[in-house]
């Protein structure tokens, strides 16, 4: 029997390159090895603030994100892609396994006090938002899987997944694996404007279903060296964003050299080096871009996609439930 995979992503929105190189390209590389799971996760959208009263951005998403799922190359004759709000018995799960979780220990995740400081939370989150890394496990244990590729910042909640396993497992019976993570290669892709990450929200993104003109625009405006003002000044490589995406999705490896040692000695300007960007990542782009206009002219297959994509996980998951109710002594009349 395969072993298993879950992994998904927030329904805020579409996609970008930080989630392909964080756990997209990882998913697709895995996926005939590996029983997988895709969750699309809107319930867990409502937990922010900046979301909550946004129900038509949140629902769009949906299958938004799910097309980008499939333009990378996942194949819905191997994978389960579901929307999470169609599983009703991760919620109860969520509420059976929220009582193993001291409330300080929510409060010393890295994750939660990041996003409270980055996004000016103050004390304007809910009890959703804090309940946010129990949900996550529940997602994860609901299935029993054994591998969870993510990106670095999701890092905490799958320790505390790791924790509520092993807590339910001494306490009740043994029921749940602890479930091991993978980081993709480039743990944290920085932003376009050289910001630490790559985000939606702070519009430094691009997107894995912009066109071509846009992708083009977004390049040639990125953040380079602040104190290079003109092609013939050497330049610094380290820490600019340039030559981060250029290690990143520049599989021309001898031409990355080149133009490093030819920015360090002030023989390349930046239009250069931002061009050559532009051709590598549309090598990596426009095969997405051809897959998501098969499914963009065909929603209603994506819509299938979904439909049985919940119908296998609630089977899955009401197994994991029964079990649990069964080890904490709980009736079913």
């Amino acid at each position: 029997m395969k072993k298993r995979i879950l992994t998904g992503d927030n329904t805020t929105g579409r996609l970008h390159l930080g989630h392909y190189v964080g756990s997209l390209e990882n998913r697709v590389k895995l996926q005939n090895d590996y029983d997988t799971f895709i969750i699309l996760a809107d319930v867990h959208s409502l937990a922010y603030p900046k979301y909550i009263g946004e129900p038509d951005l949140i629902a769009d998403s949906i299958l938004q994100v799910a097309m980008d799922n499939l333009s990378v190359g996942l194949d819905p004759a191997k994978v389960t892609i579901f929307a999470e709000s169609t599983v009703p018995e991760i919620y109860e799960l969520a509420s059976l396994l929220s009582m193993l979780v001291p409330y300080p220990r929510i409060l010393r995740n890295p994750t939660i006090k990041d996003e409270i400081r980055d996004k000016e939370l103050g004390d304007n989150y809910s009890l959703g938002f804090l309940n946010f890394p129990v949900m996550m496990a529940s997602d994860i244990l609901s299935v029993r899987a054994d591998l969870v590729p993510v990106g670095e910042d999701q890092s905490p909640h799958l320790e505390l997944t790791r924790e509520i396993a092993h807590k339910f497992n001494s306490t009740y019976g043994e029921v749940f694996k602890e479930p091991e993570g993978m980081i993709g290669r480039v743990a944290r892709l920085v932003g376009l404007d050289g910001g630490v990450k790559m985000t939606k929200s702070l519009g430094n993104a691009i997107f894995l279903s912009d066109d071509a003109g846009t992708v083009r625009k977004k390049v040639m405006k990125m953040y380079t060296d602040p104190n290079r003002l003109h092609p013939s000044d050497p330049g610094k490589v380290d820490g600019n964003p340039v030559f981060i995406y250029h290690d990143a999705f520049n599989t021309d490896k001898e031409e990355v050299a080149d133009l490093k040692k030819r920015y360090v000695t002030g023989k390349v300007g930046d239009v250069e080096v931002k061009e050559k960007l532009v051709v590598a990542l549309e090598k990596l782009l426009e095969p997405i871009r051809q897959r998501r206009s098969k499914y963009e002219n065909d929603t209603d297959a994506v819509r299938g996609i979904l439909i049985e994509g919940a119908k296998r996980t609630r089977t899955e998951a009401l197994a994991t439930l029964d079990l649990v109710r069964e080890k904490m002594k709980l009736p079913r009349f």
